[in-house]
């Protein structure tokens, strides 16, 4: 199914990748975009809806999905960008091949560094999942068949999303009685341990910033890093990085990959040989979808 359409549309540009997808492309890309996913007239889109107001900040979303009127498996994706740049619209066509799955999708912005430093944009997506919960009604969103995904820092924020717990403390700006439950997690070479990339060999500018000059920083870093968070009650993993990656070190997705296998927990590690951080190729992309496609039938999260 996704090879007949991503032929299609590969024209279109729907790789782009991080590697050839300036921070600015949003910005001529966004209409024509829009137009895009709206083909066939096939598809309603629901944009800038607020979901929370904190510290007099607007946090938005975007919601995606077709004109099915029956509840449908959603995933909810978190863009990447080192949680200190990039707005949601980045990644807007990565998000074509979820929509032909026949998935909902909805794309979240969250707190950047010059907003509010860490841990603000954990809390951000926690508050964003529980508005899908609550809010599952009126958009046909199946609280459910609820699926995380995000590149980078995205897919941090998907996995911490889905991992933290109320006792956790991040859920103050939004606290209800909804058990902000998951059905699977689909990780794009995510960070997976924070501290480590705050001292030592693996240091990163990145993540220096969204810390930044906190006295409490290492604590914190501990407190958002979901190998810290493994146990046998996770929801499914999967998880695609290369293993050449210079941004996020592969080794990430290795120990969290052997650590979801100790606690059991149902996970796949899609290694892309030689892969960078993204800019895979259309070849690469093709088979990681196909892999994500079947990931997601495996366990149940399609409603056809």
């Amino acid at each position: 199914m996704l090879k007949k359409y991503l032929s299609k549309v590969s024209s279109q540009g729907v790789f782009f990748g991080y590697s050839f997808l300036p921070i600015n492309t949003w910005k001529i890309l966004s209409d024509p975009a829009s137009k895009i996913l709206a083909f066939s007239n096939n598809y309603r889109i629901y944009k800038n809806i607020k979901y929370l107001t904190v510290n007099n900040y607007d946090l938005q979303l975007d919601i995606y999905q077709s004109l099915a009127p029956k509840s449908q498996p959603t995933v909810i994706f978190i863009h990447g960008g080192g949680w200190v740049d990039r707005p949601r619209e980045v990644e807007l066509f990565f998000l074509l091949p979820y929509l032909k799955m026949g998935l909902s999708v909805v794309n979240v912005g969250y707190r950047l560094a010059a907003q509010s430093l860490a841990p603000a944009a954990v809390a951000d997506c926690r508050c964003a999942l529980r508005w899908v919960i609550r809010n599952a009604q009126q958009y046909n969103f199946d609280p459910e068949k609820i699926i995380l995904s995000g590149f980078s820092a995205g897919g941090h924020l998907a996995i911490t999303t889905a991992l933290l717990t109320p006792d956790a403390g991040f859920d103050s700006y939004c606290p209800g009685d909804e058990d902000l439950k998951v059905a699977a997690i689909v990780n794009w070479y995510g960070i997976t341990d924070v501290k480590d990339l705050l001292e030592g060999a693996n240091i990163r500018d990145y993540a220096l910033e969204w810390m930044g000059n906190q006295n409490d920083r290492l604590e914190i870093a501990e407190r958002v890093s979901p190998i810290n968070y493994v146990n046998s009650q996770m929801p499914p993993i999967f998880t695609v990085h290369g293993d050449a990656d210079l941004s996020v070190p592969y080794n990430h997705a290795v120990r969290f990959h052997e650590a979801l296998n100790q606690a059991n927990v149902p996970n796949q590690l899609l290694t892309i040989p030689g892969g960078d951080h993204g800019g895979f190729s259309y070849s690469e992309n093709l088979h990681i979808y196909e892999n994500i496609e079947s990931f997601i039938r495996k366990y149940d999260l399609f409603n056809y």
